[in-house]
């Protein structure tokens, strides 16, 4: 039995929900980097959430042309809040996993 090359993968087309983020240099940080790549992240959420809306007022209006373009964009606005929420939900664990340490 033959296993596939890890190659067929390079095709997958990358989804975009992390779009913004910049890779940052850990050592030259103080701090604000990380906040600066996480207000990016929210602002790109809310861009989705805002195309998602004019397109569900284009469909409802009659102005859409194609419904999959509305399709597409809210489901990608759903991924996104749901990604968005599970990593705040992390960060709030973390915290307080932390405050629960022993000095």
């Amino acid at each position: 039995m033959s296993v596939p090359a890890i190659e067929a993968l390079t095709s997958v087309a990358p989804t975009g929900y992390l779009d913004g983020l910049e890779a940052v240099d850990p050592a030259a940080s103080d701090g604000s980097a990380f906040g600066s790549a996480l207000a990016s992240a929210i602002d790109g959420v809310s861009q989705k959430q805002e195309v998602s809306s004019d397109l569900a007022l284009k469909a409802v209006t009659g102005d859409l042309e194609d419904v999959h373009d509305y399709t597409i964009a809210a489901t990608e606005a759903a991924v996104a809040l749901e990604l968005t929420v599970a990593l705040r939900n992390k960060a709030v664990d973390a915290f307080n996993e932390i405050m629960r340490m022993q000095a």
